[in-house]
């Protein structure tokens, strides 16, 4: 569920097919509303979807291009077998890694259009000077219409890396981890939305139990989320990190050795917080509407229920055939498929994970587009 680790920052290499230097644009997209979300009481208001490229503000967020080692680098970009002329979309910028990697294989007719709602990753995307590069600030659900507001319908491949990356569970000010006492914050758009706070605040103890039990597999789920309103109704409300980990702490009588109590139950408010699944669900149709002929997806997850969403879709356009069994039809009538699997799951190799433990879960799935409308 983590992507990357703490390392000093790489530069993409020098490459004599590099564009001219170009200040980074970005695209700001009105983000659809995911299921399940709520608006943030402060939020504002999103700018409308616009093909005009702006330049990012100015940023003060500390250390706002942080040091990252990108997952399965070379393995991602591999997969997507680049053409030179293409068209690229790195769903997940994050600190850029994939992107770098594909512009260095990109011919001077080649584009790549990134993704992020992380202001942070937007912050660090100002670093690639290059005009075949567009930085979009929008979740990945919005990729569709944000590619047709920049006259894009068809594309060569796309890279999604799934999860949180380690800059930003290693700020404590984002409060995605239970090692720092800070803010209980959650959101990758730091910009919008909900906090995990505001959730807790508001939330009923069954609906809270459900959401820790689903999206964090927990099974003490309802006596965390009891231990949780109690607090609230104690009139002591959870902010921080440090309390709901204490509070969970208090309700989990048993977890994994080497593990702590409070790594599930975190895991599932910033999947619910970020509605992380949704958006991969409402993504994985876009990309294959998206793909052209001969165009690769290729998806990096970092926990099951990700990862099942990713193999659920590729299976489901590999295998089309959902016909009763003994159907009277023609082979020749059968639905033929739209997607075909490419290899076999690809996972960090003994020396990655000694050198980054974090990327131990990551799971890497590829797929083809065939010629099927």
């Amino acid at each position: 569920m983590i992507r990357g680790v703490n390392r000093a920052p790489s530069k993409a290499s020098p490459s004599s097919k590099l564009a001219p230097a170009a200040k980074t644009p970005i695209v700001e997209v009105s983000n659809p509303d995911l299921p399940g979300s709520k608006k943030s009481k402060s939020e504002k208001q999103p700018a409308e979807v616009s093909s005009v490229l702006i330049s990012p503000p100015e940023s003060n967020i500390a250390d706002a291009v942080n040091a990252h080692t990108t997952v399965l680098l070379d393995e991602a970009v591999f997969a997507l077998a680049i053409k030179p002329g293409g068209i690229y979309v790195d769903a997940t910028f994050g600190r850029g890694g994939h992107s770098r990697k594909i512009l260095e294989q990109l011919d001077a007719h080649g584009r790549l259009i990134a993704f992020d709602r992380d202001l942070s990753a937007l912050a660090s995307s100002r670093e690639i000077n290059d005009q075949r590069f567009v930085m979009v600030h929008s979740h990945f659900a919005a990729m569709q219409t944000a590619l047709s507001n920049m006259g894009i319908s068809k594309v060569d491949g796309i890279l999604l890396d799934l999860g949180i990356s380690s800059p930003q569970i290693d700020e404590a000010s984002r409060g995605f981890s239970f090692r720092f006492d800070a803010p209980l914050d959650m959101r990758m758009d730091q910009s919008s939305g909900q906090t995990a706070a505001e959730f807790l605040a508001i939330t009923t103890e069954q609906q809270l139990a459900e959401v820790i039990k689903d999206y964090g597999e927990e099974r003490f789920a309802k006596q965390i989320a009891r231990s949780i309103i109690t607090e609230r109704n104690d009139g002591r409300a959870i902010t921080t990190t440090g309390q709901l980990a204490k509070v969970v702490a208090g309700a989990v009588t048993r977890f994994e050795p080497g593990q702590n109590p409070a790594t599930r139950t975190f895991q599932a408010l910033r999947i619910f917080v970020n509605q992380e699944l949704a958006e991969l669900s409402l993504t994985m149709p876009q990309c294959l509407a998206l793909l052209a002929p001969q165009g690769r997806l290729a998806v990096i997850s970092f926990h099951s229920l990700e990862d099942r969403i990713v193999k659920q879709f590729i299976r489901d356009q590999v295998n089309r055939d959902d016909l009763p069994a003994n159907f009277p039809v023609r082979a020749a009538d059968l639905p033929q498929p739209k997607l075909k699997a490419v290899g076999k799951t690809i996972k960090p190799s003994t020396k990655e994970v000694k050198r980054n433990p974090r990327s131990r879960s990551a799971v890497l799935r590829v797929a083809e587009r065939t010629d099927v409308t």
